[in-house]
């Protein structure tokens, strides 16, 4: 599974106004609800119950919020690329300023956890990190998220 299975051109947000991690996650439910056509409230309140179990910002200016939803039927993903970091409760202390939302159906199981893992891994590689962090354009963002990455295989 690559991360274009995940994320849509239309799920790229270029420059997240938000001053909060609440009002960053409000914005994301709004963006999920768009692309996903369930209610607003529920992906805002399955994301706000997981960030209470534990923050997702993984460290490096990173977050990568999840939940799962009754009622989807595939696995959704967001990326958000933030005009200014935010508190987010890193694991790091460091505020955050990327955050790849990660959306599953109730019983993705282990496909869920695939995904995550897909997208941690990504977010993970320095040198991605550095071109989403240098470009607020869409295509790009999108771009560089779905392209596949260089393996160190010989």
């Amino acid at each position: 599974m690559d991360l274009n299975d995940l994320i849509t051109s239309k799920a790229i947000v270029p420059s997240l106004k938000a001053n909060s991690k609440k009002q960053a996650l409000q914005e994301l439910a709004a963006k999920a609800a768009a692309v996903t056509g369930l209610p607003e409230r529920d992906v805002f309140d399955t994301l706000l119950q997981r960030e209470r179990l534990g923050s997702t910002g993984v460290g490096n200016g990173i977050a990568i919020p999840h939940g799962k939803l009754v009622r989807l039927d595939k696995l959704v993903g967001l990326f958000a690329r933030l005009e200014r970091p935010i508190d987010f409760d890193a694991l790091d202390d460091q505020p955050v300023d990327l955050v790849f939302v990660l959306l599953a159906p109730e019983g993705a199981g282990a496909d869920h956890l695939k995904a995550l893992a897909r997208i941690a891994r990504r977010m993970r590689d320095p040198g991605t990190v550095a071109k989403l962090r240098a470009t607020s354009d869409a295509d790009a963002l999108y771009s560089i998220l779905t392209q596949p990455v260089a393996s160190n295989a010989a």
